[in-house]
């Protein structure tokens, strides 16, 4: 009745036959529209979600580790999470064949510690990646954003400015029952940032051409000072 009568307001001269045929005319455009038209693209039904995003989306073709070095840096916040997470890389190094001699585990405070401590061990040249590992839990405050924010990028950047692969294993969660189910079972998101870190430092072995072997120290060990019979010619103040 109200958009009949709208009808009619916009041309009062239209008798009352047109304005029926109008409104007819209305009615049968609507009517032909798709029913999806009107429907949001995702599902209302948040559990299928969830459960999709624990489980494991990755492949992974068979990996030789036999000559990569993986660092392992965790947090102790949250330890007995990151405890089952470093686990489970640990499981995926061993799949890969990737020694236990040549796998360099340490620790820090939090998250927020990660990105440096990471660049500490990319610098030292002594490991082929890096896995960052740290669980956050999203609190009553904004300190989670700030955390998550920080650290997802000082991961990011470490792994770009030093050329040396940093896997961003840092669990973001709303709940703790959101970090179980990604950090135990059948899925535990620490198995595939194993396999990812194996695969990523072959990817920079190949692309850097480097040759297998190790070197004498790993983890935050020195390597050898390379040497020269060159004198160097001083500049400017040094």
């Amino acid at each position: 009745r109200q958009l009949l009568h709208s009808i009619h307001e916009d041309d009062p001269t239209m008798t009352r036959p047109a304005v029926i045929t109008a409104f007819c005319a209305l009615a049968h455009a609507f009517l032909s529209l798709p029913v999806g038209a009107f429907l949001p693209s995702t599902s209302f039904s948040r559990n299928p979600v969830l459960l999709k995003a624990a489980e494991s989306e990755v492949s992974f073709d068979d990996l030789d580790g036999e000559d990569v070095r993986v660092g392992i840096i965790r947090t102790r916040w949250n330890n007995d999470f990151v405890d089952s997470l470093v686990e489970g890389t640990r499981q995926a190094l061993k799949e890969c064949n990737v020694k236990d001699e040549n796998v360099f585990e340490t620790s820090v405070p939090g998250s927020f510690e990660l990105p440096l401590a990471a660049r500490f061990l990319a610098l030292s040249g002594t490991v082929d990646a890096i896995v960052t590992t740290g669980v956050l839990i999203k609190g009553e405050t904004s300190h989670y954003e700030y955390i998550a924010d920080a650290v997802s990028k000082g991961i990011m950047n470490v792994g770009i400015q030093t050329s040396t692969p940093v896997v961003f294993g840092v669990l973001t969660c709303l709940n703790e029952d959101q970090v179980k189910a990604r950090s135990g079972g059948k899925h535990n998101h620490g198995y595939d940032w194993g396999k990812t870190a194996v695969e990523m430092a072959l990817l920079r072995k190949s692309a850097l051409g480097q040759k297998k072997g190790n070197m004498e120290t790993l983890g935050f060990g020195k390597a050898d000072p390379v040497t020269t019979s060159e004198k160097k010619e001083k500049r400017g103040y040094f």
